[in-house]
């Protein structure tokens, strides 16, 4: 990854109508000289600037880059943030040879995890982890919100041992330090003392991090779905249908959950209330087996999060975004489900008795019983009229305008597969 010597832009942008040649035609050094007389009245002093010039990395956002695609800060060297959240991948892990895609394989190469590694897109806009006063769960990152917001997300990959397998955080540093870059980027953002402490320098690692995945390619809003909010794209018919049925307030129960907005049409919409709930979720006794994992493990969702103790929460998940789902399978907390048809069809189960909706059509038999039962959302589950093939077909369709343009090509090879 390119890393530039000196932050030009910085330069230019403080010397405007100050210089009469580009900044990147003068010595570096005349260059500081000069702008200590231009910059009193703005109270830059040359050592500031000299610290930013110093810099191999822009901002805080670029150094987040180099650290998040970095496989240095796992135990044996072969895992980084990306590699369970591929950005060519709508930042999902991408090894659907590992476990079906359910699970992410470690750094050490053999152990799994139990949960579907969440889409690092649009996780940007989460709310910080809390209860509200009606006593629903809202916000924060990872299936059970124990991470408050990115920056906390950051920190525990590299600490958890099935995963970047990291012993601890002065380990951590220590191979940061090894990159004279780091060194230096480190010091220009956040001040000379930041490797005096493993704990400061590991939260500004994270804070990095974060500050990456703020950036817009996380987040684009670029899908047929708000290219058609600005008029520059025109729906199927079958298309249509599938976002009258989802933004229904009569036929389906998707946006009571999937929808963040006050307005069917508002832009921006990440399609996630951000609120934790129960759907039924059968075990994923399949992959499990294939995987040599306990297979009547019960995983207690937000009841794993410390900051819940009430049993009441147990067996609740975050609500996903739905942005970019039709590339992002497989899916829920444990990738029991392979195909984003079946998910609809077991949304729809609870709102039609007939056998042929109480079967799982990738299995072929009966919906699997659900992990936590006692907490289910059925309140919110059972709102919706039954749906038909046309129906459930249409919101498929409409599920794939949400994703975001760079990822069209994939559902095309994701046609092109079925196919074959």
């Amino acid at each position: 990854m390119p890393r530039p010597v000196f932050v030009f832009s910085l330069f230019a942008s403080i010397a405007a109508g100050t210089a009469s040649l580009p900044a990147m035609a003068e010595d570096a050094s005349a260059l500081l000289q000069r702008l200590a007389h231009a910059d009193e009245q703005q109270g830059v002093s040359v050592s500031e600037i000299a610290s930013v010039s110093q810099s191999p990395f822009a901002d805080m956002a670029e150094l987040g880059e180099a650290l998040f695609f970095d496989t240095n800060l796992s135990a044996n060297r072969t895992m980084a943030c990306a590699t369970c959240h591929d950005p060519s991948m709508a930042f999902k892990d991408p090894r659907v040879d590992v476990a079906s895609g359910a699970f992410s394989l470690g750094d050490d190469g053999k152990s799994l995890g139990d949960r579907n590694a969440p889409m690092a897109a649009y996780a940007k806009f989460s709310p910080p982890f809390h209860i509200r006063e009606d006593g629903v769960a809202v916000g924060g990152q990872f299936w059970d919100g124990r991470a408050k917001d990115l920056a906390e997300q950051a920190g525990g990959p590299p600490l958890n041992p099935i995963e970047m397998g990291m012993p601890d955080k002065a380990s951590i540093i220590a191979r940061l330090r090894e990159d004279e870059d780091y060194v230096a980027g480190f010091k220009a953002l956040f001040g000379d003392d930041v490797w005096s402490d493993a704990d400061q320098a590991y939260g500004a690692m994270t804070q990095a991090i974060a500050a990456f995945e703020q950036d817009e390619q996380f987040a684009p809003f670029d899908s047929k779905y708000d290219r058609f909010l600005r008029g520059e794209y025109k729906m199927t018919p079958q298309e249509e249908l599938g976002r009258v049925l989802f933004f229904s307030q009569q036929f389906t129960n998707c946006n009571t959950c999937h929808m963040l907005k006050t307005s069917p049409t508002a832009e921006g919409e990440t399609f996630t209330n951000y609120e934790f709930h129960n759907i039924g979720v059968p075990r994923n006794v399949a992959t499990r087996n294939a995987n040599g994992k306990d297979v009547a493990f019960t995983d207690n969702g937000l009841l794993d999060n410390a900051e819940i103790e009430d049993p009441s929460y147990r067996g609740k998940y975050k609500t996903p975004s739905l942005r970019n789902v039709a590339v992002t399978g497989p899916y829920m907390h444990n990738g029991v489900f392979a195909d984003l048809e079946t998910v609809v069809r077991f949304y729809n189960k609870y709102n039609s008795k007939a056998e042929v909706n109480q079967t799982n059509p990738e299995t072929g038999k009966p919906w699997g019983e659900p992990e936590v039962v006692e907490t289910i959302s059925r309140d919110k589950l059972e709102q919706g009229d039954a749906l038909d093939d046309k129906r459930i077909d249409a919101i498929v369709a409409f599920l794939k305008t949400l994703t975001d343009a760079r990822y069209e090509p994939l559902l095309a090879t994701q046609q092109a597969s079925k196919e074959n």
